[in-house]
Protein backbone atom coordinates (compact mmCIF):
# COMPACT_ATOMS: atom_id res chain seq x y z
CA UNK A 1 0.00 0.00 0.00
CA UNK A 2 1.74 3.45 -0.05
CA UNK A 3 -0.03 6.76 -1.44
CA UNK A 4 -2.90 4.42 -1.96
CA UNK A 5 -5.34 3.25 0.16
CA UNK A 6 -3.56 2.91 3.04
CA UNK A 7 0.19 2.95 2.78
CA UNK A 8 0.95 1.02 5.91
CA UNK A 9 4.69 0.94 7.03
CA UNK A 10 4.70 -2.98 8.11
CA UNK A 11 7.69 -4.88 9.00
CA UNK A 12 8.82 -7.26 6.96
CA UNK A 13 9.08 -10.28 9.32
CA UNK A 14 9.86 -14.08 8.28
CA UNK A 15 10.10 -17.15 10.32
CA UNK A 16 13.24 -17.27 12.21
CA UNK A 17 14.55 -14.11 11.06
CA UNK A 18 15.39 -11.23 13.30
CA UNK A 19 12.65 -8.60 13.79
CA UNK A 20 13.33 -5.19 12.01
CA UNK A 21 12.46 -2.46 13.75
CA UNK A 22 10.06 -0.23 12.27
CA UNK A 23 8.15 2.94 13.15
CA UNK A 24 4.30 1.94 12.31
CA UNK A 25 2.83 4.02 10.95
CA UNK A 26 -0.18 4.54 8.51
CA UNK A 27 0.73 6.14 5.21
CA UNK A 28 -2.79 6.63 4.27
CA UNK A 29 -4.25 7.55 7.27
CA UNK A 30 -2.26 9.58 9.53
CA UNK A 31 -3.05 7.84 12.36
CA UNK A 32 -6.03 7.77 15.01
CA UNK A 33 -5.33 11.01 16.81
CA UNK A 34 -2.67 13.61 17.63
CA UNK A 35 -1.92 16.78 15.47
CA UNK A 36 -3.61 17.71 12.45
CA UNK A 37 -2.37 19.42 9.35
CA UNK A 38 -2.81 23.03 9.81
CA UNK A 39 -3.36 22.82 13.63
CA UNK A 40 -1.16 25.63 14.58
CA UNK A 41 -0.91 24.39 18.20
CA UNK A 42 0.00 26.19 20.85
CA UNK A 43 1.35 25.39 24.37
CA UNK A 44 -1.99 23.99 25.45
CA UNK A 45 -2.58 22.10 22.40
CA UNK A 46 0.89 20.54 22.79
CA UNK A 47 -0.06 19.48 26.19
CA UNK A 48 -3.13 18.13 25.87
CA UNK A 49 -1.11 15.25 23.15
CA UNK A 50 1.36 15.03 25.68
CA UNK A 51 -1.00 13.48 27.86
CA UNK A 52 -1.97 10.97 25.16
CA UNK A 53 1.45 9.83 24.88
CA UNK A 54 1.60 5.98 23.89
CA UNK A 55 1.08 3.44 26.81
CA UNK A 56 3.29 -0.16 25.98
CA UNK A 57 1.82 -3.26 25.30
CA UNK A 58 2.72 -6.56 27.10
CA UNK A 59 3.65 -8.84 23.99
CA UNK A 60 3.92 -12.08 26.39
CA UNK A 61 -0.19 -11.57 27.37
CA UNK A 62 -1.12 -10.81 23.51
CA UNK A 63 0.89 -14.11 23.06
CA UNK A 64 -0.89 -15.62 25.84
CA UNK A 65 -4.35 -14.67 24.83
CA UNK A 66 -3.61 -16.01 21.51
CA UNK A 67 -2.92 -19.31 22.22
CA UNK A 68 -5.38 -19.88 25.48
CA UNK A 69 -7.93 -18.87 22.38
CA UNK A 70 -6.25 -21.75 20.02
CA UNK A 71 -6.48 -24.34 22.35
CA UNK A 72 -10.16 -23.31 23.23
CA UNK A 73 -11.20 -23.95 19.52
CA UNK A 74 -11.46 -20.06 18.78
CA UNK A 75 -9.80 -17.22 16.76
CA UNK A 76 -6.33 -16.51 18.26
CA UNK A 77 -6.20 -13.38 16.10
CA UNK A 78 -9.71 -11.93 17.53
CA UNK A 79 -8.46 -12.95 20.68
CA UNK A 80 -5.35 -10.89 20.07
CA UNK A 81 -7.29 -7.88 19.20
CA UNK A 82 -8.94 -8.01 22.43
CA UNK A 83 -6.21 -8.08 24.63
CA UNK A 84 -4.56 -5.17 22.39
CA UNK A 85 -7.78 -2.86 23.01
CA UNK A 86 -7.55 -3.33 26.77
CA UNK A 87 -3.68 -2.21 27.04
CA UNK A 88 -4.85 1.05 25.72
CA UNK A 89 -2.10 1.05 22.64
CA UNK A 90 -3.64 3.24 20.13
CA UNK A 91 -0.66 2.56 17.97
CA UNK A 92 -0.79 -1.65 17.54
CA UNK A 93 -2.51 -3.68 15.38
CA UNK A 94 -3.13 -7.06 14.94
CA UNK A 95 -2.76 -8.67 11.12
CA UNK A 96 -3.40 -11.90 9.75
CA UNK A 97 -0.63 -13.25 8.05
CA UNK A 98 -1.94 -12.86 4.85
CA UNK A 99 -2.37 -9.30 5.32
CA UNK A 100 1.05 -8.40 7.56
CA UNK A 101 2.39 -9.98 3.94
CA UNK A 102 0.86 -7.59 1.96
CA UNK A 103 2.23 -4.79 3.58
CA UNK A 104 5.39 -6.33 4.31
CA UNK A 105 5.35 -6.38 0.33
CA UNK A 106 4.03 -2.50 0.18
CA UNK A 107 7.70 -1.40 2.03
CA UNK A 108 9.44 -3.03 -1.28
CA UNK A 109 7.39 0.31 -3.06
CA UNK A 110 4.70 -2.58 -4.49
CA UNK A 111 0.92 -2.89 -3.65
CA UNK A 112 -2.42 -3.60 -5.00
CA UNK A 113 -4.95 -0.70 -4.49
CA UNK A 114 -6.97 2.28 -5.60
CA UNK A 115 -4.61 4.82 -5.41
CA UNK A 116 -6.03 6.70 -2.14
CA UNK A 117 -3.80 8.53 0.58
CA UNK A 118 -6.15 9.49 3.62
CA UNK A 119 -5.84 10.26 7.55
CA UNK A 120 -8.44 9.45 10.42
CA UNK A 121 -9.47 12.99 11.73
CA UNK A 122 -9.41 13.89 15.59
CA UNK A 123 -13.08 13.17 15.35
CA UNK A 124 -13.19 9.65 13.62
CA UNK A 125 -13.80 10.74 9.95
CA UNK A 126 -11.14 9.64 6.93
CA UNK A 127 -10.45 11.85 5.16
CA UNK A 128 -8.54 11.76 1.47
CA UNK A 129 -5.16 13.80 1.74
CA UNK A 130 -3.85 12.63 -1.55
CA UNK A 131 -4.87 11.15 -5.45
CA UNK A 132 -2.15 9.33 -6.98
CA UNK A 133 -1.56 10.21 -10.27
CA UNK A 134 -2.79 7.84 -12.83
CA UNK A 135 -4.28 5.50 -10.44
CA UNK A 136 -8.15 4.13 -10.13
CA UNK A 137 -9.15 6.53 -7.71
CA UNK A 138 -7.83 9.65 -10.00
CA UNK A 139 -9.33 8.25 -12.88
CA UNK A 140 -12.79 8.32 -11.09
CA UNK A 141 -11.99 11.85 -10.18
CA UNK A 142 -11.90 11.39 -6.24
CA UNK A 143 -9.41 14.63 -4.72
CA UNK A 144 -7.91 15.38 -1.52
CA UNK A 145 -10.36 16.72 0.46
CA UNK A 146 -13.04 14.46 -0.04
CA UNK A 147 -14.26 12.20 2.99
CA UNK A 148 -14.47 8.63 2.74
CA UNK A 149 -17.75 7.35 4.72
CA UNK A 150 -17.80 3.59 3.68
CA UNK A 151 -16.08 0.68 1.76
CA UNK A 152 -18.32 -1.89 0.43
CA UNK A 153 -21.15 -0.77 2.57
CA UNK A 154 -19.01 -0.77 5.47
CA UNK A 155 -19.08 2.47 7.27
CA UNK A 156 -15.38 3.84 7.79
CA UNK A 157 -16.03 6.86 10.45
CA UNK A 158 -14.33 5.90 13.70
CA UNK A 159 -12.74 2.44 12.79
CA UNK A 160 -9.14 1.91 13.04
CA UNK A 161 -6.81 2.55 10.40
CA UNK A 162 -5.46 -0.94 9.86
CA UNK A 163 -9.39 -2.09 8.93
CA UNK A 164 -9.92 0.77 6.73
CA UNK A 165 -7.06 -0.48 5.01
CA UNK A 166 -7.93 -3.92 4.87
CA UNK A 167 -11.39 -3.19 3.70
CA UNK A 168 -9.85 -0.89 0.41
CA UNK A 169 -7.24 -3.47 0.03
CA UNK A 170 -9.55 -6.14 -0.01
CA UNK A 171 -6.99 -8.40 2.47
CA UNK A 172 -9.81 -10.61 3.83
CA UNK A 173 -10.75 -11.88 0.74
CA UNK A 174 -7.22 -11.55 -0.62
CA UNK A 175 -8.84 -9.36 -3.67
CA UNK A 176 -6.29 -9.18 -6.76
CA UNK A 177 -5.69 -6.66 -9.15
CA UNK A 178 -8.63 -6.55 -10.84
CA UNK A 179 -11.55 -6.80 -7.94
CA UNK A 180 -13.93 -4.20 -7.45
CA UNK A 181 -14.35 -1.84 -4.11
CA UNK A 182 -17.28 -0.05 -3.99
CA UNK A 183 -16.75 3.55 -1.83
CA UNK A 184 -19.19 5.50 -0.11
CA UNK A 185 -17.91 9.56 -0.62
CA UNK A 186 -18.62 12.94 0.45
CA UNK A 187 -17.68 16.52 -0.42
CA UNK A 188 -19.20 19.29 0.87
CA UNK A 189 -22.77 18.72 0.84
CA UNK A 190 -22.80 16.66 -2.50
CA UNK A 191 -22.67 12.58 -1.30
CA UNK A 192 -22.07 9.81 -3.58
CA UNK A 193 -20.26 6.28 -4.42
CA UNK A 194 -17.91 5.23 -6.64
CA UNK A 195 -16.93 1.49 -7.60
CA UNK A 196 -13.32 1.16 -8.72
CA UNK A 197 -11.35 -1.80 -10.16
CA UNK A 198 -8.27 -2.31 -7.66
CA UNK A 199 -4.78 -1.91 -9.60
CA UNK A 200 -1.16 -3.06 -9.00
CA UNK A 201 0.47 0.03 -8.36
CA UNK A 202 3.95 0.96 -7.41
CA UNK A 203 5.07 3.81 -5.39
CA UNK A 204 7.53 6.47 -6.08
CA UNK A 205 8.47 7.61 -3.09
CA UNK A 206 11.02 10.09 -3.68
CA UNK A 207 10.62 12.77 -6.19
CA UNK A 208 13.05 15.53 -7.43
CA UNK A 209 12.65 18.26 -8.71
CA UNK A 210 14.23 21.61 -9.42
CA UNK A 211 12.48 25.31 -7.88
CA UNK A 212 15.19 27.13 -9.12
CA UNK A 213 18.75 27.38 -10.76
CA UNK A 214 20.11 26.98 -6.76
CA UNK A 215 17.37 25.34 -5.21
CA UNK A 216 16.18 21.35 -5.47
CA UNK A 217 13.54 19.96 -3.97
CA UNK A 218 13.79 16.30 -2.65
CA UNK A 219 10.51 15.22 -1.72
CA UNK A 220 10.10 11.76 0.51
CA UNK A 221 6.29 10.58 0.88
CA UNK A 222 7.27 7.50 2.77
CA UNK A 223 10.12 5.03 3.92
CA UNK A 224 10.10 2.16 1.72
CA UNK A 225 13.36 0.32 0.55
CA UNK A 226 15.72 1.79 -0.80
CA UNK A 227 14.90 5.79 -0.26
CA UNK A 228 18.16 6.31 1.67
CA UNK A 229 20.39 5.64 -1.26
CA UNK A 230 17.60 7.42 -3.63
CA UNK A 231 18.09 10.53 -1.80
CA UNK A 232 21.76 10.50 -1.95
CA UNK A 233 21.89 10.25 -5.23
CA UNK A 234 19.49 13.42 -5.98
CA UNK A 235 21.42 15.07 -3.48
CA UNK A 236 24.90 14.41 -5.04
CA UNK A 237 23.76 14.63 -8.80
CA UNK A 238 21.89 18.41 -7.86
CA UNK A 239 23.94 21.66 -9.04
CA UNK A 240 27.19 22.54 -7.28
CA UNK A 241 26.30 24.62 -4.66
CA UNK A 242 22.43 24.62 -4.67
CA UNK A 243 20.74 24.42 -1.44
CA UNK A 244 18.29 21.71 -0.51
CA UNK A 245 14.69 21.66 0.26
CA UNK A 246 13.79 17.82 2.00
CA UNK A 247 10.06 17.69 1.47
CA UNK A 248 8.54 15.68 4.20
CA UNK A 249 5.33 17.00 4.17
CA UNK A 250 2.44 14.30 4.34
CA UNK A 251 5.16 11.67 5.15
CA UNK A 252 4.18 9.37 8.03
CA UNK A 253 7.01 7.31 7.92
CA UNK A 254 8.14 3.75 7.04
CA UNK A 255 11.42 1.66 7.78
CA UNK A 256 13.38 3.52 10.38
CA UNK A 257 16.89 2.12 8.78
CA UNK A 258 16.00 4.25 5.45
CA UNK A 259 15.03 7.43 7.80
CA UNK A 260 19.06 6.58 9.41
CA UNK A 261 20.00 6.02 6.21
CA UNK A 262 18.55 9.67 4.55
CA UNK A 263 19.98 11.31 8.04
CA UNK A 264 23.36 9.74 6.81
CA UNK A 265 23.04 11.72 3.51
CA UNK A 266 23.37 15.50 5.46
CA UNK A 267 25.56 13.84 8.25
CA UNK A 268 28.75 13.05 8.87
CA UNK A 269 28.23 10.36 11.38
CA UNK A 270 26.64 10.73 15.03
CA UNK A 271 23.56 9.95 16.72
CA UNK A 272 20.45 10.22 14.92
CA UNK A 273 18.01 9.20 17.48
CA UNK A 274 17.47 6.78 21.15
CA UNK A 275 14.57 4.77 21.82
CA UNK A 276 13.80 2.29 24.81
CA UNK A 277 12.57 -1.13 24.14
CA UNK A 278 11.50 -2.73 27.36
CA UNK A 279 13.20 -0.72 29.45
CA UNK A 280 16.44 -0.75 27.50
CA UNK A 281 18.01 1.80 26.19
CA UNK A 282 19.27 2.26 22.56
CA UNK A 283 20.80 4.14 19.88
CA UNK A 284 20.60 4.44 16.20
CA UNK A 285 23.52 6.42 14.30
CA UNK A 286 24.17 7.60 10.64
CA UNK A 287 27.25 6.69 8.82
CA UNK A 288 29.96 9.30 8.43
CA UNK A 289 30.81 11.01 4.86
CA UNK A 290 27.12 13.15 4.85
CA UNK A 291 27.09 15.87 2.67
CA UNK A 292 26.80 18.83 6.02
CA UNK A 293 27.99 21.77 2.99
CA UNK A 294 24.85 22.39 1.26
CA UNK A 295 22.06 24.59 2.78
CA UNK A 296 18.95 22.21 3.91
CA UNK A 297 15.53 23.12 4.81
CA UNK A 298 13.48 20.14 5.99
CA UNK A 299 9.70 21.10 5.45
CA UNK A 300 6.88 19.22 7.50
CA UNK A 301 3.41 19.38 8.52
CA UNK A 302 0.81 17.86 10.78
CA UNK A 303 1.12 14.62 8.65
CA UNK A 304 4.86 14.31 8.80
CA UNK A 305 4.83 11.34 11.52
CA UNK A 306 6.85 8.64 12.77
CA UNK A 307 10.59 7.81 11.27
CA UNK A 308 9.62 10.92 9.21
CA UNK A 309 9.55 12.79 12.90
CA UNK A 310 12.87 10.95 13.74
CA UNK A 311 14.93 12.20 11.22
CA UNK A 312 13.41 15.86 11.38
CA UNK A 313 14.03 16.11 14.93
CA UNK A 314 17.93 14.45 14.31
CA UNK A 315 18.73 17.48 11.61
CA UNK A 316 17.23 20.06 13.94
CA UNK A 317 18.80 19.06 17.23
CA UNK A 318 22.26 18.44 15.24
CA UNK A 319 21.74 22.10 13.77
CA UNK A 320 21.93 20.61 10.01
CA UNK A 321 18.61 22.37 8.88
CA UNK A 322 16.23 24.66 9.33
CA UNK A 323 12.86 23.27 9.78
CA UNK A 324 10.10 24.92 8.19
CA UNK A 325 6.32 24.73 7.64
CA UNK A 326 4.01 23.49 10.89
CA UNK A 327 4.38 21.26 13.92
CA UNK A 328 4.68 17.77 12.90
CA UNK A 329 2.23 14.70 14.14
CA UNK A 330 3.39 13.71 16.93
CA UNK A 331 4.24 9.90 16.45
CA UNK A 332 7.13 8.49 18.34
CA UNK A 333 6.44 5.38 20.14
CA UNK A 334 8.53 2.24 18.43
CA UNK A 335 6.30 -0.78 17.45
CA UNK A 336 8.04 -4.12 17.19
CA UNK A 337 6.29 -7.14 15.36
CA UNK A 338 5.24 -10.75 17.22
CA UNK A 339 4.06 -13.60 15.35
CA UNK A 340 1.14 -15.20 16.84
CA UNK A 341 0.09 -19.29 17.28
CA UNK A 342 -1.61 -19.36 13.94
CA UNK A 343 0.66 -17.29 11.75
CA UNK A 344 -0.72 -13.86 12.67
CA UNK A 345 1.02 -11.04 13.47
CA UNK A 346 0.66 -8.81 16.62
CA UNK A 347 2.44 -5.02 16.09
CA UNK A 348 3.05 -3.89 19.48
CA UNK A 349 3.79 -0.48 21.16
CA UNK A 350 7.48 -1.77 23.17
CA UNK A 351 8.81 2.22 23.70
CA UNK A 352 9.49 5.85 22.87
CA UNK A 353 12.52 7.48 20.90
CA UNK A 354 13.81 10.38 21.61
CA UNK A 355 15.78 13.26 19.37
CA UNK A 356 19.28 13.75 19.74
CA UNK A 357 18.57 16.39 22.60
CA UNK A 358 16.71 13.91 24.78
CA UNK A 359 13.33 14.98 23.03
CA UNK A 360 10.25 13.04 23.39
CA UNK A 361 7.88 13.24 20.50
CA UNK A 362 5.34 11.27 21.05
CA UNK A 363 1.90 13.12 21.69
CA UNK A 364 3.62 16.49 21.42
CA UNK A 365 5.22 16.77 17.49
CA UNK A 366 8.76 19.01 16.41
CA UNK A 367 7.75 22.62 16.17
CA UNK A 368 9.59 24.04 13.14
CA UNK A 369 11.73 26.68 13.54
CA UNK A 370 10.25 29.24 11.11
CA UNK A 371 6.08 28.78 10.61
CA UNK A 372 4.44 28.42 7.40
CA UNK A 373 1.19 27.79 6.29
CA UNK A 374 0.47 27.12 2.46
CA UNK A 375 3.47 29.32 1.50
CA UNK A 376 5.75 27.04 3.17
CA UNK A 377 7.83 25.80 -0.01
CA UNK A 378 8.42 29.49 -1.08
CA UNK A 379 9.48 30.42 2.76
CA UNK A 380 11.48 27.50 2.32
CA UNK A 381 13.33 29.17 -0.64
CA UNK A 382 13.83 32.64 1.46
CA UNK A 383 15.39 30.33 4.21
CA UNK A 384 17.60 28.71 1.94
CA UNK A 385 18.61 32.24 0.32
CA UNK A 386 19.65 33.32 3.74
CA UNK A 387 21.92 30.29 4.40
CA UNK A 388 24.74 31.29 2.43
CA UNK A 389 26.45 29.17 -0.86
CA UNK A 390 27.82 25.99 0.06
CA UNK A 391 30.38 26.36 -2.70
Amino acid sequence: MSGSDPFCPSRRFGRGAALTLVFASVLVAGAATGALPGDGGGRGAASERARATTPTSDPEAVRKAAEEAMAAGKSPLEAAERAVSRSGDRWAAVYSEGEYEEFAESLDGRYTGVGLQARRERDGRIEVTKVRSGSPAAAAGIRAGDRLRSVDGRAVDGRPVTEVVSLLRGDATDAAAGTTVRLGLERGTRAWSETLRRARLSTDSVTVRTLAPDVTVVAVAAFTKGVGDTVRTAVRDAPAGAGIVLDLRGNSGGLVTEAVSTASVFLDGGLVATYDVDGEQRALHAEPGGDTDRPLVTLVDGGTMSAAELLTGALQDRSRAVVVGSRTFGKGSVQMPSRLPDGSVAELTVGHYRTPSGRTVDGTGITPDVEAGDSALQQAETVLSGLGDAS
